[in-house]
């Protein structure tokens, strides 16, 4: 039995019940289910939102395998989106009842692992970089390459993000720079290079608050980030930290808002899509996480020029300079074993 097979069965035998109508759950990160803008969109349709938060993309599978059918919209990243359609766990969007689509950037709507057989399943939503971070205080001399995560100067106070991205990392240290195409001797050498690095973790992290947390405390001085988040979280807390993009490149990420195959909830959760690509849903996300939005028409309407620019809204260039996270194919499982790997020595 193939893997995609195997895991269907199982959704199969796990799956529960379908949600009641008129409530919508949505699995999702942080941010994204927020009251700040939340509160408006269900007051004005008088559909509930439940949310249930992941602190990685490698989440996703396990708990739609264990019952998602309890869920209606899921945002997976772009390297997890096709996973989610092997599987059979979403189904194609009417793209025609979702009035913003057509000004998501045409460089998203090209991506692999949203659409399939010309259909789209996923809706750009969000999107920045993985960037790099510093506590102020603890460097004399600003750090500019991912080098700085492997130095032992900063034993015990180093975290990486728990997440199978960390092999992308360890691969630009060594230089492999077709992070999502990886032969299997250069899985090898990223984890083995992972493996060397964990003395001088403090604690690989899972969530936002639990990396602004770590720094707070002195406990944690360099990482990777969600740029523009954690940072904006910590300055409010009065700790002075700093972004950058180191000299082996930063990868860029998007998510996308999925439909839950066989939802009961298909008019809230298209209300839901809706509101999510609007002003309302755009400027919300980028004002809670510092994200930058999919639809720059409606970023535009409702950002200052300031934040519009500070976002790279109208930057393509900067769209151009990540790394944009490739779905991994047959490849997944096998990066996500070395991460499990690193972690299990």
């Amino acid at each position: 039995m193939t893997r995609k097979l195997a895991l269907s069965a199982l959704l199969m035998l796990t799956a529960a019940p379908l949600a009641a109508e008129g409530t919508i759950n949505v699995l999702t990160w942080e941010g994204y289910a927020d009251a700040s803008f939340l509160d408006k969109f269900v007051a004005e349709t008088g559909c509930a939102v439940n949310a249930t938060y992941v602190g990685s993309n490698d989440d996703f599978a396990p708990k739609m395998m264990a019952g998602g059918g309890v869920y209606d919209l899921i945002t997976p990243s772009i390297d997890t989106t096709q996973l989610m359609i092997d599987l059979g766990f979403v189904e194609p969007l009417d793209t025609a009842a979702i009035s913003e689509w057509n000004n998501i950037y045409p460089k998203f709507l090209a991506l692999d692992g949203i659409q399939e057989g010309g259909q789209y399943y996923g809706m750009p939503y969000s999107w920045g970089a993985i960037a790099f971070m510093y506590r102020d205080d603890a460097f004399e001399t600003p750090p500019t390459s991912i080098k700085a995560l492997w130095d032992a100067k900063s034993s015990g106070k180093v975290s990486l993000w728990d997440d199978k991205s960390s092999v992308y990392v360890a691969a630009r240290l060594n230089g492999d720079m077709n992070i999502y195409d990886l032969t299997d001797e250069q899985i090898e050498a990223a984890k083995q290079r992972l493996v060397e690095q964990k003395p001088l973790v403090r604690k690989y992290w899972s969530t936002a608050g639990e990396l602004v947390d770590l720094y707070k405390a002195g406990e944690v001085v360099i990482s990777n980030t969600w740029a523009g988040y954690q940072s904006s979280l910590l300055a409010d807390e009065g700790i002075k930290v700093t972004e950058f993009i180191p000299e082996e490149g930063a990868e860029g990420w998007l998510d996308a808002w999925m439909v839950v195959k066989g939802t009961p909830n298909r008019e809230c959760a298209y209300k839901f899509l809706n509101m999510q690509l609007s002003e309302l849903g755009q400027c919300g996300v980028a004002n809670v996480n510092g994200y930058s939005a999919a639809n720059p028409a409606a970023a535009k309407a409702c950002m200052a020029p300031e934040q519009f620019a500070a976002l790279h809204q109208d930057d393509p260039d900067y769209l151009d300079s990540l790394m944009i996270w490739t779905p991994l194919g047959d490849r997944f499982e096998t990066y996500l074993n070395a991460w499990n790997g690193v972690k299990a020595q």
